[in-house]
């Protein structure tokens, strides 16, 4: 018989925000559902011949059950099965032979079933993924990253179970039902209307147990969440630090301590529910065969009815076998509406367009020199605040700019307009005389290295981190980058060398050697442009100079654009444009610069100069 709410999770009543929220189910919506089973159609109608065949030799064993028991009794069973033990022996191996043959055909239709239920999921991932790709970095820092991931793994691992479950539920116990019901009424229709006036009786108790313990569910899944939560803070390595230097381990053990037990006592009380529920659940089920007896008797002693006792047990077994299935399709409507508000939120994703994506006819990148022109751009995040005004400014190949001002001037979103992060409001960028937005994504950001402050890593090797520039690169280009960096002594003197491991994030490199390895891997891409975004700021003045030693010979070989608060590193550059409130309002050589009386003079006063002394 089926539980009172199914799987952990997934009760059956709908809560009030699924309610609020369910989708409407329209044939557009159900078409494009079917769509990703349509490749699969040979195997799901092979899927549905085994529902349907199992289906109706699982039932048969019921049936035979009665026709042994005639025999038993001295009931000549006439045609094929004749009397006696051969009756009985025929009717026992029948029986065998149709429930391992519905065993059988279970087991192929659970292979089938799942194959196909993986490979949409296969599909649907890869679709997402490749998708989430082509999204501009607009998506990525407005939408929830949870979200996201969320999306990605369970939305997505749910649609199995929708194939695996639902849709196959349906039919199973659709076939079941009509079978038990057609076969109760061709042995006796009397006892057939008693048997399914009984039925729904047995789905009352369910259901009621089910609406508690669903509840209890959403509350164990809310404490599981907070649970989730304080393991997510306190064991990361930033959270794990600061528990540890504010000496709060007493007080993080007893906070987790609290949420685990109440989490406990929640299960306790969810395994619980229901218990009084069944108890009554397990008294009716002894009625509805009661009924059928008593009934039965009465047609065979008062009105000499045709009717056998084995005919009474093939009934009541039938009744046994309806139990399950009408409580689940009594539920399904909540399974329904879950299953298609999973396909919803997936296809919610599927259907926002990239923002940036190459445009047809768009052309491909060759023989860059690196000449940018930043044509009276303007820009905004959002329609309202700008970000940047006119920016108009020519990067010739082979030359520097430095682009200096205060913090949240707009520095870094005039470079992520050139590698297309972003796009313009107004006015165009050129990259070699020609739209960015004329070109091809890839052979744009091909040419265009760039090294931020926030250096990330992958938990591998330091060659790993290398290859993910340049997959195909040689040993020789990996350490002639690494020493143009200045960092190949630092990896020379590993254990590993390339080998090393770095960490997550790199953290088990030092900021000053994960911000050289960076440099590194940009310099293996080989790119025409080169964009340094406050690549010093974080360090120490030693791995500065570091940095600096391995960044002066890089601007002399390529163009480069330099946005820095270090007047060492502004020096090198041919030209400097001063931005403040997204707008350049002064340019020059810091020569000139410095004793205009204006922006840069007072960032020279404040910060370059200090800088310098540190």
């Amino acid at each position: 018989m089926a539980g009172p709410g199914g799987p952990r999770g997934r009760g059956s009543y709908l809560t009030e925000e699924e309610k609020k929220n369910s989708p409407k189910i329209t044939k557009a919506l159900l078409q494009r559902v079917f769509s990703y089973l349509k490749p699969y159609w040979r195997q799901l109608a092979l899927v549905l011949a085994c529902i349907a065949v199992s289906s109706v030799c699982s039932l048969f064993p019921s049936i035979l059950t009665g026709n042994i028991i005639d025999v038993l009794t001295g009931r000549d069973m006439g045609g094929w099965f004749g009397a006696g033990l051969s009756a009985l022996i025929k009717l026992i191996l029948l029986s065998l032979g149709l429930n391992l043959a519905s065993n059988l055909i279970g087991v192929g239709q659970n292979y089938l079933n799942n194959w196909i239920a993986q490979h949409i999921s296969y599909d649907m991932r890869n679709q997402m993924y490749s998708h989430l790709q082509k999204m501009s970095q607009r998506f990525f820092t407005s939408a929830n990253q949870g979200d996201i991931i969320t999306r990605m793994t369970s939305d997505i691992s749910g649609v199995e179970s929708v194939v695996t479950g639902t849709f196959t539920s349906i039919l199973s116990n659709t076939i079941t039902l009509v079978v038990a019901v057609i076969a109760m009424f061709r042995k006796n229709w009397i006892l057939a209307l008693v048997g399914i006036a009984v039925v729904p009786l047995f789905t009352l108790p369910t259901r009621m147990a089910g609406k508690r313990r669903w509840k209890l569910a959403g509350e164990a899944q809310a404490c599981n969440d907070e649970i989730n939560g304080i393991l997510n803070e306190t064991l990361s390595v930033s959270g794990q630090l600061l528990v540890k230097l504010f000496g709060r381990e007493k007080s993080e053990y007893e906070r987790y301590e609290e949420a685990n037990g109440r989490m406990i006592r929640l299960n306790i009380r969810e395994k619980m529910a229901g218990r009084w529920f069944f108890m009554l659940l397990n008294t009716l089920t002894t009625i509805g065969p009661m009924l059928l007896y008593l009934v039965g008797g009465i047609l065979i002693m008062k009105y000499d009815s045709s009717l056998s006792v084995g005919d009474i047990t093939v009934l009541v077994a039938l009744l046994g076998r309806m139990y399950g299935p009408v409580n689940s399709l009594l539920n399904i409507q909540v399974d329904w509406i879950r299953s298609m508000a999973m396909f919803t939120r997936i296809f919610e994703y599927y259907d926002m367009k990239p923002e940036i994506d190459d445009k047809p006819g768009a052309k491909e990148l060759t023989d860059a020199k690196g000449e940018i022109v930043f044509d009276h751009v303007s820009f905004t995040y959002d329609g309202e605040r700008m970000i940047l005004r006119d920016i108009d400014f020519t990067l010739h190949s082979g030359d520097c700019v430095a682009i200096v001002g205060p913090s949240g001037s707009g520095k870094s979103t005039i470079v992520n307009l050139i590698p297309r992060l972003w796009d313009p409001t107004e006015g165009r960028v050129t990259f070699d005389g020609t739209d960015v937005r004329d070109l091809t994504l890839h052979s744009l950001r091909d040419e265009v290295g760039v090294v931020t402050q926030e250096t990330y890593l992958f938990n591998s090797t330091i060659r790993e981190n290398l290859l993910y520039a340049k997959p195909d690169a040689t040993e020789e280009e990996m350490i002639d980058a690494c020493k143009k960096a200045n960092i190949y002594e630092f990896i020379s003197n590993q254990p590993d060398g390339l080998d090393t491991m770095v960490g997550n994030r790199g953290l088990k490199l030092s900021g000053g050697e994960k911000q050289r390895i960076s440099i590194a891997r940009a310099l293996l891409k080989d790119p025409a442009l080169l964009i340094f975004d406050e690549a010093t700021s974080a360090l120490d003045s030693i791995s500065e100079a570091a940095i600096q030693a391995a960044i002066n010979p890089l601007i002399e070989e390529r163009t480069s654009i330099l946005i820095a608060h270090r007047l060492s590193t502004i020096l090198a550059a041919d030209e400097i444009l001063v931005v403040r409130d997204g707008q350049i309002v002064e340019r020059g050589t810091h020569k000139d610069l410095v004793h205009a009386g204006g922006t840069y003079q007072e960032l020279y006063e404040t910060q370059f100069s200090k800088a310098t002394e540190a």
